[in-house]
C-alpha cells in the first residue's frame, strides 16, 4: 500500500461500511480501522465462531439489513485497505496514531470520516458492580458474538428501544427472561402513536416484541424507581419500587442501560467543536446535514455525531462520503445527496418520538446513595462528588475531575462522565448543560505499555 494519503474511515459498522462503499464508487481507496474483528459495528456485530446459528437466530427481522451490509463490505474485498482489530488512539495534525498487532502506526490522511458509534449510558445504582450485572449491549455482544446468555434467569432493567429489543433475542435463543423492568412510566408509550406515520414498521416491530414477551410470560413493568440490584459475592436478585409498593425477584443476570451515549472523542482531538444537544443530554459535535463537522476535512456519520439507530447510520455515513467528494472537487450525485439528507431528517424527526416514549429517568440521579460507586475505575462514589460540590463550590466537571479523580481511570470517563454530570447537575440545582464535557485526550483507550512505533505503513497483504 502506498502511504500517500487517502481518506481514513474509523468504524466498520452501519455508517463505515457505507462511506467505504460510496468512496470506492468515485474511484478512491479509503483505509477503514475498526476494533472489531469483523465488520458490522454493535448491532450487526458478527460470531467469532461459526456456531450453527443462522444470520435469522442472530438478527431477527434485521437479518437482511445485516446480511447486505456485511455483503456490500465483503464486495470491497481489494478495493480498500481494512484494519480489523486495531483501535485510533489519538488524532493531531491531520495524522492518526493506530494500534494494530502490538505496532502503533502513523497514517497521514486526505479526508476523516468518524463512524465511531455509540456505548450504553448507565446511572449508577445500588449493586450495579456485582458480577453477573452486564449493561444492555455488553449482554447483546455475549449473545450475538459468542453465543452464551449472561444467565440462566435475566431481568433487563432500564430505559430505551435497546432494553425490550435484547429481552426479546435472549427470549427467542430460549433463554429465560423473568422480567422487563422500564423505568418510563406507561403513558409516555402514546408518544408512539406520533411515530406511525414516520416508520410504522418500526412502532409495529416493537409492539410484536412486547406482545411476544408477555405470552411468553414475561413481566412487564414500567414507571419503576429505586431500583437496586441484591447479592452476596454476585447477582441474586432485583428489587424496585412500583406504585408505592416495594417488589422483589430472584434472578442471577442483569442486563442494564439507559439507552446510548455517543462516542465523541476522537472528534474532540480532531478539534471539532461541540454544542449541548438537549434531547440527548449530550455535548455532541457540531455538523452540517452533509456530515461536515467544524473542522475541514473531517466528516461525521452514525450514532458517534448523535444517536439515531442503524438505518440513520448507513444514509449519514454514505452522505459523509459524498460530501467528502464533493469537497475533494470529484464527481458526486446531487439526486442521491438530498434524497439521503430528506431521509436523515425524517429518522430525525422519528428519534424526537421515540425519546419522548422513553425518556432517560433524569430525576434518579439525586436519589442515588452517597455510597454508591460512581467511578469504577477510581472507586469514586457518588458522595464524593457531592461533597465537592458543596464544600469547595464545584460545578463544572473538569474541576470535579481535577479534585476528584472522576474520569482519570482507563475508561477515560467513557463510563462515568455521563453519570458524574448528572449526578453534579442534581447536587447543584443546575440544569446539565451547564455542568460541561470532559474534555478528551490521548489515548482516548488504553494502549498496552509495550506498544511499538512502527517507521511506516504495512503492506495492504498485512
Amino acid at each position: 500500500m502506498s502511504t500517500r494519503p487517502q481518506p481514513l474511515i474509523i468504524g466498520a459498522g452501519p455508517a463505515g461500511i457505507r462511506a467505504a462503499e460510496a468512496l470506492v464508487a468515485a474511484g478512491l481507496r479509503p483505509l477503514v480501522v475498526d476494533e472489531a474483528p469483523a465488520c458490522g459495528g454493535q448491532i450487526y456485530r458478527q460470531r467469532l465462531v461459526q456456531d450453527g446459528r443462522s444470520t435469522k437466530d442472530l438478527y431477527g427481522s434485521e437479518a437482511g439489513k445485516a446480511g447486505r451490509l456485511h455483503a456490500a463490505f465483503a464486495a470491497l474485498d481489494g478495493k480498500i485497505d481494512y484494519w480489523p482489530q486495531a483501535l485510533l488512539w489519538n488524532l493531531r495534525d491531520g495524522t492518526a496514531d493506530i494500534a494494530v498487532a502490538g505496532v502503533t502506526r502513523r497514517a497521514t490522511y486526505d479526508g476523516l470520516v468518524l463512524a465511531t458509534g455509540a456505548t450504553d449510558r448507565v446511572l449508577p445504582i445500588p449493586g450495579w458492580t456485582l458480577p453477573g450485572v452486564f449493561t444492555l449491549g455488553g449482554s447483546q455482544v455475549a449473545l450475538k458474538a459468542q453465543g452464551c446468555a449472561i444467565g440462566s434467569r435475566i431481568v433487563f432493567a432500564g430505559s430505551g428501544p435497546l432494553l425490550y429489543l435484547v429481552a426479546w433475542q435472549y427470549m427467542k435463543a430460549g433463554v429465560e427472561v423473568a422480567a422487563v423492568l422500564d423505568a418510563a412510566p406507561s403513558s409516555a408509550k402514546l408518544n408512539l402513536l406520533k411515530a406511525l406515520p414516520l416508520d410504522p414498521g418500526i412502532v409495529l416491530r416493537g409492539m410484536r416484541f412486547v406482545a411476544e414477551l408477555r405470552l411468553r410470560g414475561v413481566a412487564i413493568r414500567t414507571g419503576i424507581e429505586g431500583l437496586r440490584i441484591e447479592g452476596e459475592g454476585r447477582v441474586s436478585g432485583v428489587a424496585w419500587r412500583e406504585g408505592g409498593r416495594e417488589r422483589r425477584l430472584a434472578c442471577d443476570g442483569v442486563g442494564y442501560g439507559l439507552a446510548l451515549r455517543s462516542e465523541a472523542q476522537l472528534a474532540d482531538l480532531a478539534g471539532c467543536a461541540f454544542r449541548f444537544n438537549e434531547r440527548d443530554r449530550a455535548w455532541l459535535p457540531t455538523r452540517d446535514a452533509a456530515g461536515r463537522a467544524s473542522v475541514p476535512g473531517v466528516y461525521l456519520a452514525g450514532d458517534g455525531a448523535g444517536i439515531a439507530g442503524a438505518d440513520a447510520a448507513e444514509r449519514a455515513g454514505e452522505r459523509a462520503a459524498l460530501a467528502l467528494l464533493e469537497d475533494s472537487g470529484l464527481a458526486f450525485d446531487k439526486t442521491r445527496a438530498s434524497a439521503l439528507e430528506a431521509e436523515l431528517a425524517r429518522i430525525g424527526r422519528l428519534r424526537d418520538v421515540l425519546e419522548a416514549a422513553f425518556p432517560f429517568p433524569a430525576h434518579w440521579a439525586g436519589a442515588i446513595d452517597d455510597a454508591t460507586t460512581l467511578c469504577r475505575c477510581e472507586e469514586i462514589t457518588a458522595g464524593t462528588v457531592r461533597e465537592a460540590a458543596s464544600r469547595l463550590d464545584i460545578s463544572e466537571i473538569n474541576r470535579l475531575k481535577a479534585v476528584s479523580r472522576v474520569g482519570m481511570g482507563r475508561c477515560q470517563g467513557r463510563m462515568c462522565a455521563a453519570a458524574s454530570a448528572e449526578v453534579l447537575a442534581a447536587a447543584t440545582g443546575k440544569p446539565i448543560a451547564a455542568i460541561g464535557r470532559l474534555r478528551a485526550q490521548a489515548p482516548v483507550k488504553p494502549i498496552p505499555l509495550a506498544l511499538q512505533l512502527a517507521a511506516e505503513l504495512p503492506e495492504a497483504a498485512e
